[in-house]
């Protein structure tokens, strides 16, 4: 739990003039990426989304805070979500290959300024990479682990939020799942 920063004019556009309630909007997209979000609540006070509600594990919890805050026009999420399943619900990465986490100075624990690797709040499993210009997943795993062909780690770890390894943007924040 806790509140995380964001790019306020990075993001998708899902917020249109006329349309329903910015609530409304966060919690279909939500939906539209896949998961079970439904105990999920959500209430924008200016430019903070804050979700409350339950998850069945710590991966959509985590899903949930970056699908929420990499929209445009959101530049704070506030996690209050409280996960209801038990030890068995971890994140699944069975399929996902190992390595070495990487040892750089100011990876771990400290603010999300752009293209660090940062904690993500209490509870988190991930710490969270904010993309840079000219970033890469290739490039970012060199960065995070030390190795470039982790990039895959990273993409599985994002979908379905990521639908393409080549198509990131600046501004968006990535989850960066924890070495096995």
């Amino acid at each position: 739990m806790g509140i995380f920063d964001f790019m306020k004019s990075a993001g998708e556009k899902i917020f249109q003039p006329g349309d329903e309630k910015r609530e409304t909007a966060i919690e279909k997209h939500l939906g539209a990426h896949g998961g079970d979000y439904s105990g999920v609540r959500v209430e924008v006070n200016g430019a903070t989304a804050v979700l409350s509600g339950s998850v069945g594990n710590t991966a959509a919890r985590e899903k949930a805070v970056l699908i929420a805050g990499n929209v445009d026009g959101i530049d704070k999420v506030d996690d209050r979500i409280s996960i209801t399943g038990g030890a068995t619900n971890k994140p699944d990465f069975s399929n996902v290959s190992g390595g070495v986490a990487s040892t750089e100075t100011g990876i771990g624990a400290g603010s999300s300024s752009a293209g660090r690797a940062s904690a993500g709040g209490e509870g988190w499993e991930s710490k969270t990479y904010t993309v840079k210009a000219g970033d890469t997943l290739s490039k970012i795993s060199k960065e995070v682990y030390g190795e470039s062909d982790k990039y895959n780690q990273i993409f599985e770890a994002n979908k379905p939020m990521l639908k393409d390894a080549d198509k990131i943007y600046p501004g968006q924040v990535l989850r960066i799942p924890q070495e096995s």
